[in-house]
């Protein structure tokens, strides 16, 4: 993997992103696919090709950094990658503490607060530490939150605040009617992102493979047939115009849109 320098992106105001037809999404959610088949079909192992994805995940901060991107929340390991081969799932482990090391001092510096969703405590106590580490080295960060979603799936992420609720319930500490959609993602790990607007996937597949089922259920997505390496700033902003042209109705009609305007919809955001 070829370690690149720091480099400092000048941010894209809103008016240059509305001249050059982009809408910007607040929060925008990546399934980093295609790893392993990029490196096999240049005949190199698959580990190479998760080093190699180091690169897109950089081009995709840096990228949504400098679009102002609220929040960004990157795929990098599922609950169910744990069957994957073991020397496999011990180089990701790898890479993540060395994503961890070599990325924390741009990541602080541009103001990018590091988060996790997921089952942090599954992760080996190395890439753990370290993962914790850039999480508290990047607290103060302010412009831009990077979620990695790490031992995560959506489904249990749900049957665990299901868990939790009925737990609470049985105690006398929740009633029934408390409950709603802002009251149940308190219970997630994924409770302090927003609804998804856009959903990107790399790889050629066209599924969401048990990510952010709850967060994006009226997200936007892309299924692009680009392998994850070959991730770079355009192929964001390709999304981003593609997002642009997409009405978001939220169960209205297209002319009530059309004369009302874009009216968010967001039952995660406290009310």
């Amino acid at each position: 993997m070829t370690v690149q320098s720091p480099i400092k992106p000048k941010p894209v105001t809103p008016e240059e992103a509305e001249a050059a037809g982009v809408t910007v999404p607040r929060h925008v959610a990546i399934i980093m696919d295609g790893n392993g088949r990029w490196a096999q079909a240049r005949g190199l192992d698959r580990a190479d090709g998760h080093a190699e994805g180091a690169s897109g995940v950089r081009q995709a901060v840096r990228a949504a950094r400098k679009y102002g991107v609220e929040y960004l929340t990157l795929y990098a390991f599922s609950v169910a990658n744990w069957a994957r081969p073991t020397p496999e799932v011990e180089a990701l482990m790898r890479l993540l503490v060395e994503f961890a090391e070599k990325e924390k001092a741009e990541l602080r510096e541009h103001g990018i607060r590091v988060n996790v969703v997921g089952e942090i405590e599954d992760l080996p106590t190395a890439t753990r530490h370290a993962v914790e580490h850039v999480i508290d080295y990047c607290a103060d960060g302010d412009r831009m939150t990077l979620s990695l979603a790490l031992s995560y799936g959506g489904r249990r992420d749900i049957v665990n605040a299901v868990r939790s609720l009925a737990v609470r319930a049985r105690a006398g500490l929740v009633l029934p009617e408390e409950i709603d959609e802002n009251f149940f993602h308190r219970e997630m790990t994924t409770h302090t992102l927003p609804d998804v607007d856009l959903l990107i996937r790399t790889g050629g597949e066209s599924r969401v493979s048990d990510f952010l089922l709850f967060e994006a259920a009226y997200a936007e997505m892309q299924f692009l047939p680009i392998m994850w390496p070959d991730f770079r700033e355009d192929t964001l902003v390709d999304c981003f115009r593609e997002f642009t042209k997409r009405q978001r109705r939220f169960g209205r009609t297209g002319d009530q849109v059309d004369v009302q305007g874009e009216v968010p919809f967001d039952p995660l955001q406290p009310k």
